[in-house]
């Protein structure tokens, strides 16, 4: 969110929970730290909860960030997550069963690509076209995905996890990520990425993290635009059904682009109060990217290939005020009720590809209303 779209949320949030805090005047919003402040060696310096603050209004971490193969397992409630490269990353997504991305961002969970995290594993076969991103600046993984298998429900266009939120304790609440990206080849050396985005939903996923040593990681892996999709946080070439991995050169910033008379502009994402996008000032620039290696995903997921997943149940109403709009010519299926608006949904090319490109989601995933925390 923008500052004055946060600042507005803050106030009518303060207006709904007026019930809330007249019975319990105790309860705060912000934590004495930041999510993003806490800072932590892997695998060592672990605690068992990263957010152990009390009397916060969103309640308590959900999960444990201290885990090993006592807790590997698809009950696993471990929120500390990986991008290392094509074959080893996580992406975070709910616990329950067939839940939405709205209902459930304060809460997800890690799911892995490779055992010995103590997390829970994506199931085989889930995983259906992943492109890795290797640039200056940030790694990134971009892909379709049966979202299904990670108890998403169907129809779910998702959202924006994070380690910011409105009140600063992240989405999810006590989420970490490390990468052994930028440790000169050594495979077993990990850094805490401080910042990172994650876009679930639609079948699709995006997922970049920012060089922690880099002067520009809160701009590339910004965090205020979480309406707006995979499209234009993270554009990208990803192809369902393809699996390679690049290099690349750095995107724009989110949000920044040149317009027509050559200047350069910053795109302000509308308050959620004003209704679905529907359209933008421009349209994103995908980075160049070269030496893409192609794998077949047999080789790159052996070790989840009989991972199980879950058998999707009747889809819940949801709780949340409004409903999302499905993106003009999809189906609109089963929409959630979304706290961040767009996920990342694929759309068509003239060669039939699936590609997750500008014209995927565009926005077009609105909310009739927004709960501010899910930023």
């Amino acid at each position: 969110m923008s500052p004055s779209t946060r600042f507005s949320a803050l106030l009518a949030l303060a207006a709904l929970l007026s019930t809330v805090t007249a019975q319990d005047p105790s309860l705060s919003t912000f934590p004495p730290t930041p999510l993003a402040s806490k800072h932590f060696s892997y695998p060592t310096g672990i605690p068992y909860k990263v957010d152990t603050d009390q009397g916060l209004i969103r309640g308590f971490q959900h999960g444990y960030n201290l885990c090993n193969s006592t807790t590997e397992n698809q009950q696993s409630l471990c929120q500390t997550s990986f991008l290392n490269s094509i074959d080893d990353f996580c992406l975070w997504a709910p616990d329950p069963v067939n839940a939405t991305v709205a209902d459930q961002e304060g809460e997800m969970v890690a799911w892995c690509t490779k055992p010995g995290r103590g997390t829970r594993l994506i199931p085989g076969g889930a995983l259906q076209g992943v492109q890795f991103m290797r640039t200056p600046d940030y790694v990134q993984v971009v892909g379709f995905i049966d979202q299904t298998q990670i108890n998403i429900a169907t129809g779910d266009w998702g959202g924006e996890l994070d380690p910011h939120g409105a009140d600063l304790r992240g989405n999810p609440m006590g989420g970490i990520m490390f990468s052994n990206a930028w440790s000169n080849g050594n495979a077993n050396s990990y850094k805490q990425v401080i910042e990172w985005h994650n876009f679930m939903g639609g079948n699709a996923f995006c997922l970049k993290a920012c060089d922690p040593a880099g002067p520009n990681a809160a701009n590339f892996c910004q965090h205020i635009y979480d309406r707006i999709g995979c499209a234009y946080n993270a554009p990208n070439n990803a192809q369902n059904g393809t699996f390679e991995a690049c290099l690349g050169d750095n995107q724009d910033f989110p949000g920044v682009y040149t317009d027509a008379a050559g200047a350069v502009q910053t795109y302000t994402q509308p308050p959620e109060a004003l209704g679905a996008i529907s359209t933008m000032p421009y349209q994103p620039k995908v980075p160049a990217s070269s030496s893409c290696t192609p794998y077949q995903s047999a080789q790159l997921y052996s070790l989840i290939a009989t991972v199980s997943g879950n058998v999707p149940v009747a889809t819940p109403t949801s709780t949340a005020s409004g409903a999302s709009v499905a993106p003009s010519g999809a189906s609109k299926g089963t929409a959630s009720s979304s706290k961040t608006g767009s996920g990342a949904a694929p759309s068509t090319t003239g060669n039939s590809a699936s590609t997750i490109a500008a014209s995927s989601i565009v926005g077009l995933v609105g909310v009739v209303f927004s709960a501010i925390f899910f930023s």
